[in-house]
Formats: C-alpha cells, structure tokens, sequence
C-alpha cells in the first residue's frame, strides 16, 4: 500500500451535506472518532462516511455485506476522490490506501489487514456483531471507526458486541423524523386479505400439529426468547423438530396466500403509472408474480448483468414495476420509487426500515408502503413486531 496515495487525495465533486448529516458527523468526531451512526436508507450516510474520510485523510479500509455493495462503495469513491480503489471480494484482491472488502474476505484476512488501517468503517454494521465476523473488529488495529447502519438492535441481542468493537451510537433519527425533509411524507397501509378455503383448512391442520408438538417437548412460547429455544431445541428433540417444521409450513401458506395475489392486483390497477417495488418472502412467488403481472423479477439467483439491466431499466422508466425476494432489503441503492408493496417477511424491524427505506428517497411525493397481510394467522403478530421500527 502506497502511503502517500492518501496526500493526492480531494474531493472530485461537490456535495453539501444537509445539517442533520453535518450534525451526525460532529456527534462522530466529538465522541473521539469512534461510534455509530444510525440513519433510514437513503439519508445519505455513505456521504457522511466519505466526508469523515475527506477530513482524516488517513488510509480507510471499509467493510460492506454483500458484492453489490462493495461494487457501489467503489463506484462512488472513485467518483468523490478520483482515485483507483482497492478491493477484497468478488475473486480481487488489492490492497490500497482506500480498500472496500466484504465482510467474508476481511475475515478471512483480517491478521493481514492487521495495523495498515488506521481508519475503518463498517457498513451494515449490525453484521459485525455476528459470532464470527466480530473478529474482525477485534484482530484490526484501526484507533478510528464508524459503524452505518438504519437498526443498531439486532433481534438476538448481539448488537451489545458492537459497543467494544466500534463504540456506541452516536447518532441516530428514524423515518419519521426525517419525513417531508430529507426522506418523502409516507404511509403505512395495512391490508388484511383472507386465506382461501383450502389454505385455511391447511393452515390450521399445520398449527394443531404444531401446538401438539409443542405440548409434547414440554415448551411453552410466551417471549421472543422461548421461540429461540424452540429452534435449539429442535436439532436434539424430534417433537420440537416436528413442531417448527409444521409451523414454518403454516407460515409459508399465510405469506403465499393466493388472496394476496388478488390484493396486488387491486394495488397495481390504482398505481398505473407510479414506479413500484413489491417484496416477497420466497422466490417461487416471486417468479409467479413476474409471469402472472409480466413483471422483472430480482432474486439472489440473478446475475450481476440481469440485476443492473434491470435496476437501470427501473430507472429510466423501461420498467416501472419490479419484484423481489430479500435482494434489495439491505443498503444498494435503489432507483426512485414511492409505492412499496409488502407480501411477506419476517418480524424483523431492520427489514420493514430496510424496505420502508427503498420509497423515501424522492421527497416531493408522499411515498405508499403497503403491507399485506393473512388475517387469523402467525403473520398478524409479525407485522405488529416489525411496525414497531416507525415508534423507535
């Protein structure tokens, strides 16, 4: 790594950063360059990153979950800096004063990375609290980190390992505070729909097998924590096992329930000529929303080319409509669209942020997520854990 490369370095292009994101930087410096900064996506934390950057003018290295990410973090770096950028990941390896690595290869080589960064931001952050990847946080020697993230908690409780890795938040907003400034005015539309007949029937013989399951293993589920034992329980307890098979059949009914298809439809038919981001749990809906709607369909399974025709595509308005299992939950950034459309995910509140995040970015209209749910089923209590995200 060329040491001097960092003295070349100044801005290639203009970028004011509004007060919230000059104030979140000052709350990062004054906290002694260390700390999180937690921001709704689409806030422009990536900025406020290479802003800091801008100021230490020290060797970076910076650490992004996925290779889309990595991809899009050397795209605006070289854009900012003009400068060539190292990268880990993807089959590269090139290690310069400014590198963007996954978190797997900064893994694998983190006693290499060692002490050759005095400066390193974690995007995602809330990934380095993972039992493994904390040890990168651990083995680099780095005095100055910032950890980006749109949810600092993670559900297992993890996120406590963030504190000595990183340091604590240092800053933080939600949607709704940045609403009608930064981020667009936005809804959250709930629509209940009803399970066919022949789903019902299933899905209540599934939760009667799932409930005598339970009975059987002696497990009682009142808390979050109770389920996270049913899950350890089950890779030792045939009843256990037996009771978390028949539920997550169950759920996999209420989420890809054929109502929902009719819901969309509806949804579709009143938002003609707006730009739409619909989001599903499983590919196989996914595909079946694509053929049935004639819609491009984004999953992990897409290639590199496919997912930029057509993100580009959806840019520039060839495709106003797109489908998608999980792809864009977490940090690439995604063309403008304000209608978001909900038909299954977890109880996660970082994906409802994640996905809530996907609309806000074009601030004149007032941005629609709706949420799709089976009514009398295992989702309505998902939907209410997740909602929890917009009241902090």
């Amino acid at each position: 790594m060329n040491p001097l490369l960092l003295e070349q370095i100044s801005r290639k292009m203009e970028i004011k950063l509004h007060p919230f994101q000059q104030e979140a930087l000052k709350f990062w410096f004054a906290s002694g360059l260390r700390g999180v900064i937690v921001l709704p996506p689409g806030s422009g934390k990536t900025i406020i990153a290479m802003k800091a950057m801008e100021r230490l003018q020290e060797p970076t290295l910076i650490v992004v979950p996925t290779l889309p990410l990595l991809d899009q973090w050397v795209r605006r770096l070289g854009d900012y800096f003009g400068v060539d950028i190292g990268i880990l990941g993807g089959g590269k390896k090139e290690i310069m004063g400014i590198t963007v690595s996954t978190y797997d290869s900064a893994y694998l080589r983190a006693e290499e990375l060692g002490n050759r960064f005095p400066f390193v931001i974690f995007d995602e952050c809330h990934h380095l609290a993972a039992e493994g990847y904390s040890q990168i946080g651990e083995m680099l020697a780095s005095e100055h980190r910032m950890g980006l993230t749109a949810t600092f908690e993670r559900e297992d409780g993890a996120h406590v390992r963030l504190l000595s890795l990183i340091g604590g938040v240092v800053y933080k907003m939600k949607p709704i505070e940045l609403a009608g400034k930064q981020l667009a005015h936005f809804e959250v539309v709930k629509i209940p729909v009803k399970l066919k007949q022949e789903e019902r029937e299933a899905y209540e013989k599934l939760m009667s097998e799932y409930r005598k399951s339970l009975a059987k293993a002696g497990i009682r589920l009142e808390r979050l924590e109770d389920f996270k034992k049913l899950v350890m329980r089950s890779g030792i307890n045939e009843e256990a096992r037996k009771a978390l098979i028949a539920r997550n059949k169950a759920r996999k009914i209420a989420i890809n329930s054929a109502s929902k298809l009719d819901a969309l439809e509806e949804i579709l038919k009143a938002h003609r000529k707006d730009k739409v981001l619909i989001f599903t749990e499983y590919n196989e809906m996914a595909h079946l929303i694509g053929k049935k709607f004639l819609i491009p369909v984004l999953t992990h399974r897409t290639s590199p080319s496919e997912r930029e025709d057509i993100l580009e595509g959806f840019r520039t308005g060839r495709y106003t409509k797109v489908v998608t299992s999980k792809v864009l939950d977490e940090g690439l950034d995604v063309p403008d669209a304000r209608i978001a459309v909900v038909l299954g995910g977890s109880g996660s509140r970082r994906e409802f942020v994640q996905r809530l995040g996907r609309i806000l970015r074009k601030k004149e209209k007032r941005a629609i997520l709706y949420e799709v749910i089976s009514s009398g089923t295992i989702e309505v209590s998902a939907s209410y854990r997740r909602r929890r995200a917009l009241r902090g």
